[in-house]
C-alpha cells in the first residue's frame, strides 16, 4: 500500500483549503499513492467560530472532496466539521469529523470520540463527541484491499480505541491531527504514536498540521508538524517530517501487520485485570 501524507497549514477559508487539497491530491495520484491523508481541521483551522463553518456530509465541501477522489482515482482521508448537537444551554456545536472517500467517491465518516478537554483547552465547548469507531475496507490499485481504522488527535492518548480497531482487523490506523503546542508536546506525540502502533500491531499514519507563525504562543490545537508513519514494530517508515508543510510518500508492507502480531502477541496474550483495591501487607 502506498500512502501519501499532506502536512499542511489550514487557513480559515474552506474554499481555499479545498483548492489546496485538490492540488495535493493531484500530486499524490501522480506519485502512485493509493491513499492521501490530510490532518484534522483541514476544512478550516481552529481559532474561529466553527458552527457557521460546519457543513453536512452531503454539503458542498465534502461533495467536492468526493469529486476530487473520483477524478484522480485515489482515496482521500480528511478532517472537517459537520453540524452537531447543541450543548445543555442550547449553544450550537459541531462534530469533529473525518471523511474517508474511496477511489470511486464512496465514503465513510468518523466523529472524534475523545474531545480535547486538557491542558487548559476545552474542545467540548464547541464540539459534540462521537460514539462509534470506524473501520473501512479500501480497494488498492493492485486489486487487493486494506482495512483502515480511524482515530483523531487526542484519541491517540486512549489505547482502548486502538485495541478495538485492531480487534476489528485494522491494518492501518490513520490519525489526522492538529496537535496543540507546548512544552514536551512534540515528544508526547512521538511516544504516543509509536506506542499505539505497538499496542495495535498496525501501521499508524499520523498526519499533523504544520504550525502557523506564532503557534508557540497559544494552547490551542494548531499543530506542531512532525507527521510520521510508524510501522507495527514501532519504527518510523521513512523520515519524520519537520515543522513546515510537506507532502511525503510511504510504502507500507501490510504483511508486517501479521508478522508483528504473531511476534509480539499483544492481542492474543491479553488477560482481564480487575481494578485492584488496597490490600494489607502479608505476614512474614
Amino acid at each position: 500500500m502506498r500512502v501519501a501524507m499532506a502536512q499542511i497549514t489550514a487557513g480559515d477559508d474552506p474554499s481555499a483549503n479545498l483548492d489546496n487539497l485538490a492540488r495535493l491530491v493531484e500530486e499524490a495520484a501522480a506519485g502512485g499513492a493509493d491513499l492521501i491523508a490530510f490532518p484534522e481541521a483541514t476544512m478550516c483551522c481552529y481559532g474561529v467560530p466553527l458552527a457557521p463553518i460546519a457543513q453536512p456530509l452531503d454539503g458542498p465541501w465534502a461533495t467536492g472532496v468526493r469529486e476530487i477522489a473520483r477524478r484522480h482515482g485515489i482515496a482521500i482521508l480528511v478532517g472537517l466539521f459537520t453540524p452537531g448537537t447543541a450543548d445543555d444551554s442550547g449553544k450550537p456545536r459541531v462534530r469533529n469529523t473525518v471523511l474517508v472517500v474511496d477511489r470511486e467517491g464512496r465514503y465513510w465518516s468518523y466523529d472524534k470520540i475523545h474531545l480535547y478537554d486538557a491542558f487548559g483547552y476545552r474542545e467540548s465547548a464547541s464540539v459534540a463527541p462521537g460514539n462509534d469507531a470506524l473501520v473501512a475496507d479500501l480497494e488498492l490499485a493492485d486489486g487487493t484491499t486494506a482495512r483502515l481504522g480511524v482515530a483523531t488527535c487526542y484519541d491517540v492518548r486512549f489505547p482502548e480505541l486502538f485495541g478495538a480497531l485492531a480487534d476489528a482487523g485494522a491494518q492501518v490506523i490513520a490519525v489526522p491531527t492538529s496537535w496543540a503546542p507546548g512544552p514536551g508536546k512534540a515528544e508526547q506525540w512521538r511516544i504516543l504514536t509509536s506506542a499505539r502502533a505497538l499496542d495495535s500491531g498496525a501501521f499508524i499514519v499520523a498526519v499533523d498540521q504544520a504550525p502557523p507563525a506564532g503557534a508557540g504562543e497559544t494552547r490551542g490545537p494548531v499543530g506542531v508538524g512532525h507527521s510520521r508513519v510508524v510501522d507495527p514494530f514501532g519504527s518510523v517508515v521513512g523520515d519524520e517530517y519537520g515543522r513546515s508543510p510537506h507532502l511525503g510518500f510511504h510504502n507500507l508492507d501490510l504483511a508486517d501487520v501479521e508478522r508483528s502480531r504473531d511476534a509480539l502477541g499483544m492481542r492474543v496474550n491479553r488477560r482481564s485485570v480487575a481494578t485492584p483495591a488496597p490490600m494489607p501487607p502479608g505476614d512474614r
